[in-house]
Order: C-alpha cells, then sequence, then structure tokens
C-alpha cells in the first residue's frame, strides 16, 4: 500500500434506480450497450457495458431517479445518427463546448441523462498524454 492513500481504486459502477430492468436492458442494448449480466428471479438487478464502461441497474431500490452521467465516447456524431435511427430521446445534439469538449445528451426513459463526451480538435498536432477536453495553455 502506498503512504500517499489508503487504498488504490480500480473502478467505479455507477447504480441507476430503474422502473423496469428488461425494459431498461432493452433500451440499453440500443443504445449499444448490451446486457452483462441479471440477478434474481425475476432479475432485479444488473448490469450494461461497453468497452471499459459498466452500468449496475437496480429496479426500485439503489439509486436515484434523474441521475447524470458523463461517459466518454470516440465518435459523438456517429452516436448521434445512430440515437435518432434507434428512436433514443436526445437532450441535446452534438455541441462544440467552450471546454474543448464535443457532447451530446441521451436521456433514458426513467430520466437519467447520459452525457456523451469527445475531445475536441485542437490547433496544434501534438500528444497531451490525455483523451479528455481541456482549457489549459500549451507551450510550444
Amino acid at each position: 500500500m502506498c503512504k500517499d492513500r489508503l487504498v488504490r481504486a480500480s473502478r467505479v459502477n455507477p447504480i441507476l434506480n430503474v422502473s423496469d430492468l428488461a425494459a431498461s436492458f432493452g433500451w440499453f442494448d440500443r443504445l449499444g450497450f448490451p446486457t452483462a449480466w441479471s440477478w434474481g428471479e425475476p432479475a432485479t438487478f444488473g448490469a450494461v457495458h461497453n468497452g471499459e464502461v459498466e452500468i449496475f441497474l437496480c429496479q426500485g431500490a439503489q439509486g436515484a431517479p434523474g441521475t447524470w452521467m458523463s461517459v466518454w465516447v470516440d465518435d459523438v456524431d456517429g452516436l448521434h445518427q445512430h440515437c435518432l435511427a434507434e428512436g433514443i430521446t436526445v437532450g441535446m445534439p452534438p455541441t462544440d463546448c467552450p471546454w474543448n469538449v464535443r457532447e451530446m445528451h441521451v436521456v433514458h426513459p426513467d430520466g437519467h441523462t447520459f452525457r456523451f463526451s469527445q475531445a475536441s480538435p485542437h490547433d496544434h498536432d501534438h500528444q497531451h498524454g490525455h483523451e479528455h477536453g481541456h482549457d489549459h495553455p500549451h507551450r510550444h
């Protein structure tokens, strides 16, 4: 254990409260997050995933309504077109934000909002060592 920290966190899994787990699994599948697993008979808890992201879903218990989540993706515009084709509610279309991020908002039937973000292109071509937008200056 490092003396700078008590423990080393390895990942975080948000827990969203949903009114209908099966319907939520279907919605997330259309969004591109297939079901990873479910628990119970009938299932009342489970998870969906995409890449390294896993989101827990809990029917009628843990979590709070109207949760906001930020998810980084590689193609906000492609996701937007996919959502429109799938009939998924888009709360905000792809927008270039002043904090150097292109983002869109997608709204789950239970009111959860997913803020899908992508780093905006820079006016210079060197590596930054991170994949998120930023507003700090670069020395050249």
